[in-house]
């Protein structure tokens, strides 16, 4: 990464440079699968799309459409299917293709695969997330890991369907760029291979709704929740340390993790699919003054493709869900993320301005940044540190077991960055001795 991108992020997101080096730059220097020398790389620092689609077909060999993942409920699995959009091996195959074509991107540079890297934990493991001409938005961006049944789509949810999802960064003038979905389909209707892919699959020449339809599909399939926690939740007890066993019963008591991230057979993703404002980065905030603004800026448009840019390049970013709603109460409140692979998936956050899990557990324990929206549920915790090793130890188990060995690399990498910078844990706020008001 140049100096040139970095500033670039710095103006953006308006943090000290120290900060934003640190921030941006050690997941790719610490991250054993990024910084691996046999992994060629793009020019966004991605693995090339080639050596991508060979570590899929290495981690998801084989793919039938026509059966419900391993321990999915097949009435559940199947409510999350539109009926417009019936899984079928030609669709999974169109959109596969489509999520590592470069050439929905205005300057040819940026595929979906870019910011979800299948050697990353498909996510880019940078704060924020960069697109087309060295610019960079304000969100860090999710894995597409196990998407298939959320129930809405984006950290502000400003999205319906993995189908409408899958079409907003294509024409987003920060991520890949094009005018309009129009210019993405002139980029690809004169290749012969998708004529008949959309033939094949959708019975239709190459249209715009189609590249949305396809590329959910594919996403459909990228299942991975054959973590060694849900064995354990199955029955094998030496599927997980005693150390995470520990972790579990605080997940469900005194750390109250369980509040936002429900984690059971029948909700194996760890997320109550809500919106919490957890006080993330809140003091930088002037909550009331973005909210008028955006109030403004979507009066004069309030077209979803505004909402989108506002949403990702400007400071209007903190407001979240409000941003969807305009409702008072989801000011700076963002969708829980997915505990499934949450250790492949570093910086946390939305704003991915928390390193390690290490760092995650602190931000809960002091009780989150206070502000006047923040979540009524966000309170103290007083983990001691021991307690929280042990939480840590349950969320690395919460990866599925063929990223085994990622996992064990980003569990020494943050367990070895957390011990040298992690900042000095408040406990005077974490133990109450304190109140947040207080400085």
């Amino acid at each position: 990464m140049n100096i040139k991108r970095i500033l670039s992020i710095c103006w953006f997101v308006h943090v000290p440079i120290v900060t934003l080096i640190a921030v941006i730059l050690l997941p790719l220097f610490n991250t054993g699968a990024v910084v691996a020398a046999d992994i060629p790389k793009t020019d966004h620092g991605a693995a090339t799309m080639e050596y991508q689609e060979r570590e899929l077909d290495r981690l998801l060999p084989t793919v039938d459409v026509s059966k419900v993942p391993p321990g999915f409920d097949e009435v559940v699995w199947e409510a999350f299917i539109p009926e417009d959009n019936a899984m079928t091996p030609e669709r999974v195959a169109l959109g596969r293709k489509l999520y590592f074509d470069k050439r929905l991107s205005a300057d040819g540079t940026v595929s979906c695969a870019t910011c979800h890297d299948v050697t990353r934990g498909f996510t880019d493991q940078l704060a924020v997330s960069e697109g087309i001409k060295d610019q960079f938005g304000r969100r860090n961006a999710p894995t597409t890991l196990n998407v298939a049944l959320l129930q809405i789509v984006f950290l502000d949810g400003r999205s319906p369907t993995l189908e409408h999802q899958a079409k907003l960064p294509i024409i987003n003038p920060i991520e890949m760029g094009m005018a309009d979905g129009q210019a993405a389909v002139n980029a690809i209707k004169g290749d012969g291979e998708y004529k008949a892919a959309f033939q094949k699959a959708y019975g239709r020449a190459v249209n715009y709704d189609d590249i949305g339809r396809a590329i959910a599909a594919f996403e459909r399939t990228l299942v991975f929740a054959d973590s060694p926690f849900r064995r354990f939740l199955n029955g094998d007890e030496d599927a997980i340390s005693a150390e995470a066993k520990h972790g579990w019963e605080l997940y469900n008591e005194k750390g109250r993790c369980v509040t936002c991230h429900p984690i059971n057979p029948s909700n194996p993703l760890g997320t109550d699919n809500r919106f919490h404002n957890v006080g993330v980065s809140a003091r930088h905030q002037d909550f009331e003054g973005l909210a008028k603004q955006a109030l403004k800026a979507m009066e004069e448009d309030p077209s979803e493709e505004k909402l989108d840019e506002l949403a990702l390049s400007t400071d209007m970013s903190e407001l979240g869900r409000f941003m969807v709603t305009k409702n008072r109460s989801d000011i700076g409140t963002f969708r829980t993320p997915l505990l499934l692979n949450i250790g492949i998936t570093p910086p946390y956050m939305h704003d991915g301005t928390v390193e390690t899990l290490w760092d995650v557990m602190d931000h809960y324990n002091k009780g989150g940044e206070a502000n006047l929206f923040l979540d009524g549920g966000m309170e103290p915790l007083a983990l001691t540190e021991e307690e929280i090793n042990s939480i840590v130890a349950l969320m690395f188990s919460f990866t599925d077991v063929r990223f085994a060995e990622e996992n064990q690399r980003q569990f020494e990498r943050q367990k070895a960055q957390a011990a040298k910078k992690r900042p000095l844990r408040d406990d005077d706020m974490a133990f109450r001795l304190k109140l947040a008001f207080e400085k």
